[in-house]
This record gives C-alpha cells, sequence and structure tokens, in this order.
C-alpha cells in the first residue's frame, strides 16, 4: 500500500442549478418511471447513466417535434421562447428547471432587444445556455467566444454587452476595457455566476495544498475543461479523469497527499468512488 492521503474539494461539484434540475428529475422518476428531458440534464456521462436507469430520456430537440402529450424537463441552460411554443402546439407539459441565473439573465436580454439595444453575448457559440439567450433577441445578437471575432472599427458606437452565466469574470472585463478602449460605448451587465467564476480562485488555491490532484469531469464539460486548466496550470500534477476506472496507480507515490475536485457538473459520489479507488493503491 502507498499510504496515501486523499481529500475531496469541499467545493466542488454540482452548482445549485445543476442540484435544482436534478432533483426535480428525481422526484417525478420516483412518481412515474419515466421522463423526458430535452438534452443532457448535465454534462456528466456518469450521472446521465445514472438517470437513464432511473428512466429518463434524452431527447434532442428534432424527437420533442414529434412528441404529443408527455412530460419534458427543460433543463438547467435553458431554452429559447420556440422551445416553449412548440411545447403549447403538441400538447407537451415542461417541467421547466432552467437555472434561476440564466432565466433572469434571459429576461435581461429580452428588455434590452425590446428596447432596441445592439446586443452583444461573449459565450460560446452553439453552447445549449446561448442559444436560449439568443432566442430572446431573434437570434439577432452577436455571440462571440473571443474579442479577435470581432470588427471593433465597424462595431455600433453604441454597444449593450452580457455573457454566458459560465464564463470568466475576468476575461469579461479584459474585453469590456478593450472596447471602452476602442471608443465603444458599452453598456456593460455583468451576468457571471459567482458561484461559478469563484471556483478559479478556490480551485487554485486548493491544488496548491496537495502532491497530486485528480480532477474528475465529463468530457462534454466546457466548465470541466476550463477548470482542468485551471488547477492545471497551478499544480502541474494534475490527472483528468471521468470515472474511477481511468485512475493509474503509478500517478502515486508513497504517502502522496492527493486532492479530489471536480467541475459543477460533477456528482459528488462520482468524487467519493475516485476517491474509494485511490486508497486502494
Amino acid at each position: 500500500m502507498k499510504n496515501l492521503h486523499v481529500q475531496i474539494d469541499a467545493h466542488s461539484g454540482f452548482c445549485f442549478g445543476v442540484v435544482y434540475a436534478i432533483e426535480m428529475a428525481e422526484d417525478i422518476l420516483d412518481e412515474t418511471g419515466h421522463l423526458y428531458c430535452l438534452g443532457d440534464i448535465v454534462h456528466n456521462d456518469e450521472e446521465v447513466n445514472r438517470l437513464k436507469r432511473k428512466g429518463l430520456k434524452i431527447i434532442d430537440h428534432d424527437v420533442l417535434k414529434e412528441l404529443r402529450d408527455e412530460n419534458v424537463l427543460i433543463r438547467a441552460h435553458g431554452e429559447p421562447p420556440a422551445t416553449y411554443e412548440l411545447a403549447i402546439k403538441n400538447n407537451l407539459t415542461l417541467i421547466d428547471a432552467s437555472c434561476p441565473v440564466v432565466l433572469k439573465l434571459q429576461h435581461r436580454i429580452k428588455n434590452s432587444f425590446d428596447k432596441g439595444d445592439s446586443i452583444y453575448i461573449y459565450g460560446k457559440h452553439a453552447h445549449a445556455e446561448v442559444i436560449g439567450l439568443l432566442g430572446q433577441t431573434n437570434n439577432e445578437a452577436v455571440v462571440f467566444q473571443d474579442i479577435s471575432e470581432l470588427d471593433l472599427e465597424n462595431l455600433p458606437k453604441n454597444i449593450t454587452l452580457y455573457s454566458q452565466t459560465t464564463k470568466s469574470t475576468d476575461k469579461f472585463y479584459e474585453i469590456n476595457n478593450v472596447l471602452k478602449d476602442n471608443g465603444i460605448a458599452v453598456n456593460t451587465n455583468d451576468t457571471i455566476c459567482r458561484q461559478v467564476s469563484n471556483r478559479d480562485k478556490e480551485l487554485r488555491d486548493f491544488a496548491t495544498k496537495f502532491d497530486k490532484i485528480v480532477f474528475v469531469s465529463g468530457t462534454k464539460s466546457s466548465n470541466g475543461k476550463v477548470l482542468f486548466n485551471v488547477c492545471k496550470d497551478t499544480n502541474p500534477n494534475t490527472y483528468f479523469v471521468s470515472n474511477s476506472d481511468q485512475i493509474e496507480r503509478d500517478w502515486f507515490t508513497d504517502n502522496d497527499q492527493v486532492g479530489i475536485c471536480g467541475a459543477t457538473s460533477t456528482p459528488m459520489w462520482l468524487m467519493e468512488q475516485v476517491r474509494e479507488r485511490i486508497l486502494t493503491f
């Protein structure tokens, strides 16, 4: 035995929006044994598979168009208005688990659009949350992942700036400053979820305390990729796994202090499985 000392980061795991969605899904599955969900309820295959075994059925928008008289869960990322219009048409009951932070952002963007603002959204192209935000503007807002995508010389002189809720706060304000430095008047709306954005600093602090870090996340999670790199930059001895089977014994040396952490889409039970596996070495 390597006599490893293992600790799970208390701040890692589901954000409250994901907890809310999964609790809603589990309540209905316990009652009825089946529930449709529009898109992966969370970007973690292990958690999705657990819920599938309880009766959750993941569908896409094409399947939704053909569905009638069913219950459908809207996940934490939110949906555009067109989804709600389709639900009425197809007599679907929507169980809306949209994150309250996302819903508030959708309403703010809709209000800006109704006033005729030139809306720019810092976010990931084709991300589920961003699709929902774009829908508030009839898909007229401009989405960009990096300031280099924008033609600064030909931008409107007055714009309204929003952000996807899970983006980096530091990066958002860097973009805001570049726009202003280029003579653009920016109505800045900081709509980043602090529970997510604060993970950066918390994980940097956590990663410094251990010899080795095991970061647990689904491969589909954008948040997971970002936070893994935060850990890796802080502690080069950081390893990415999606489940306990991927852990390798030779990562560790005798008496290592090992920290386990994860994304906002990583369930605590999965990090606990990882811990139990490491303790067998």
